[in-house]
């Protein structure tokens, strides 16, 4: 079977570190996401930490570290005790947990920091209502519960779908319920690889189709036709043969077979 680059993903690899380099005069922020959409690449939050610390131990001006943790949410890691600045979450995902509510979260140990950020929110109106605050409360009381659930279902599928020889690539972290993979051209229609990742989306009964993540329900996406279409020839371009599932809680065995059958009908 033919393989990724890299190692198969669904193990367990090192991150990589962000910025280096790139960092000049003019940052003031180093923002990442870790793992990536869609591609669930790993940042090394605590090397990126050290390679800005030592940027300004050198002289120059020290940006904020703003990490995006949404996708592993703070059951699986917690980027502020790796030395970052600010943790952001896209609420409405894992948090909330129910596909019920639209809210985001900046969450900051500087003193400094929270004290501006209370300020823009005052000065701004950007607060969420009560209702989906208490959404959020909720979720998080099964957070760790469902991140468990999460995490053993997606490990059991990225290990299906290494198995498949019409599949070509599996990225998967380590943890969490975000998967994505290539599937190869052929199948028993023939088809390129976009064509059967639209046949797989469409073809399936329990993943239903739709861009978002997070929740309790298994979703599958086609990133290059959907969430990631606006970077269409840019270097963040997605292949358009990827699909994305966000695995949820369901029966795992229920969730292989549902992928077979979408895969061998592709």
């Amino acid at each position: 079977m033919a393989r990724a680059s890299t190692p198969a993903t669904w193990t367990w690899r090192p991150g990589r570190t962000c910025c280096g380099e790139s960092l000049t005069e003019r940052t003031r922020l180093v923002w990442f996401e870790t793992p990536s959409n869609p591609l669930l690449k790993v940042v090394d939050i605590a090397a990126t930490v050290a390679t800005v610390a030592r940027r300004a131990a050198e002289g120059g001006r020290r940006p904020l570290v703003v990490v995006d943790n949404t996708f592993a949410s703070p059951a699986l890691q917690r980027p502020l005790m790796l030395g970052a600045d600010i943790v952001f979450h896209s609420a409405t995902k894992y948090l909330a947990g129910h596909s019920d509510t639209i809210v985001g979260v900046a969450a900051t140990s500087d003193a400094a920091v929270a004290e501006r950020l209370r300020f823009l929110q005052n000065a701004m109106g950007a607060v969420p209502g009560p209702l989906d605050c208490f959404l959020v409360l909720r979720g998080l009381r099964t957070l760790h519960l469902r991140m468990e659930r999460h995490g053993a279902n997606a490990v059991a599928i990225a290990a299906f779908l290494e198995g498949r020889q019409d599949v070509t690539t599996v990225h998967y972290p380590g943890m969490g319920g975000m998967v994505s993979f290539l599937p190869r051209d052929g199948g028993r229609h023939g088809r390129t690889a976009k064509e059967r990742a639209i046949a797989i989306a469409e073809g399936t009964r329990l993943f239903t189709l739709a861009e978002s993540l997070g929740g309790v329900e298994s979703l599958i996406e086609l990133p290059a036709a959907m969430t990631h279409m606006s970077v269409a020839g840019s270097p963040l371009e997605v292949d358009p043969g990827l699909v994305r599932l966000s695995v949820g809680i369901e029966d795992v065995g229920d969730l292989i077979a549902d992928l077979a059958r979408a895969l061998d009908e592709a």
